[in-house]
């Protein structure tokens, strides 16, 4: 696989890039969230995932508060370089709800 390293990436006018995470086992996709290059480089550093919370301002490490942590298993580049495909092993619930995924409700009509 080829190897894409952080100066490569396209983060937007914000200095953020996207991040989908999937469970590494289970394929489901359980949260979007956002992360700057330090988030990034801590990731790296920590085998563990850290975002940046857009609402707050700050990088926030997943699970600090909540107990439920991401263990990154791969982390890959999409084909533009502007969004991250983060799987991971996930303790606990991905979402603030409590819920597994992020993605527990359907869109009426659908």
């Amino acid at each position: 696989m080829e190897r894409v390293d952080l100066d490569s990436l396209r983060f937007d006018e914000r200095g953020l890039i996207p991040v989908v995470v999937q469970d590494a086992d289970s394929g489901d996709v359980l949260m979007v969230a956002w992360a700057n290059r330090e988030a990034l480089e801590r990731t790296l550093a920590e085998g563990r995932m850290v975002y940046f919370s857009r609402s707050r301002q700050q990088l926030w490490r997943k699970g600090d508060t909540s107990g439920h942590v991401q263990h990154w298993e791969e982390l890959r580049v999409d084909c533009d370089a502007d969004v991250i495909l983060a799987r991971v092993h996930q303790e606990g619930a991905a979402c603030h709800t409590g819920e597994r995924s992020c993605f527990f409700r359907g869109l009426a009509g659908a």
